[in-house]
């Protein structure tokens, strides 16, 4: 048997082999990246969703409180529903779809802090334990929102490398695999807080 007859059809196979395990790895890499942005997407979302179901509790507790700014009540309630009324699929995320969820949950948390910026001109409210419990849970929350969106940026990263360095580009872009968005802070959040006594 002449092997040299079948070296060239060897050296195509084994060419052809190594393109498609490469090829294959680049898409699986980023199944599985993919799929650890879906995971923190979820966290995030559900960081979020515990804000929002702690603050129909924090509203009727302060509605309690005689002669409240209703308005103030109003604007905490407008601004969840906004939030609440934008979903995303993490799959097809664009730019623009974080900064609006982005958006909407700044306005949760502005309004929120008018809010409790609000409560200190009613001394019954500081001391009632329901609302000083809902205000911790709160702080609570909006520490696991900051953990669950920096683990988002940080599933969003090596996702984005692997389908952006080259040559992996080329095969992402057959795929119609596209860069992910990261979370950024909002406008204005570089100027320091104005404190006011």
């Amino acid at each position: 048997m002449d092997f040299k007859k079948f070296l060239p059809w060897i050296i195509v196979a084994v060419f052809v082999i190594g393109i498609y395990n490469w090829a294959s790895g680049i898409y699986n890499n980023a199944v599985s990246y993919d799929q650890d942005i879906k995971e923190s997407w979820g966290n995030v979302n559900t960081a979020y969703q515990r804000r929002n179901d702690l603050i129909p509790n924090l509203v009727r507790t302060v509605k309690g409180a005689a002669d409240f700014e209703k308005s103030t009540l109003t604007a905490v309630i407008e601004a969840r529903a906004k939030a609440t009324s934008i979903t995303i699929d993490p799959k097809n995320i664009t730019p623009e779809q974080l900064t609006a969820f982005n958006s909407a949950q700044s306005g949760v948390t502005s309004s929120l802090s008018k809010l409790l910026v609000s409560v200190e001109r009613y001394p019954e409210l500081k001391a009632n334990t329901n609302f000083l419990k809902l205000q911790d849970e709160l702080a609570s929350t909006e520490n696991q929102i900051l953990t669950a969106r920096t683990r988002f940026n940080e599933a969003v990263k090596p996702y984005n490398n692997n389908i952006n360095t080259f040559p992996r580009n080329v095969l992402a872009g057959m795929y119609g695999l596209k860069e992910k968005p990261y979370f950024e802070a909002v406008a204005g959040a570089e100027k320091p807080a104005e404190v006011k006594f």
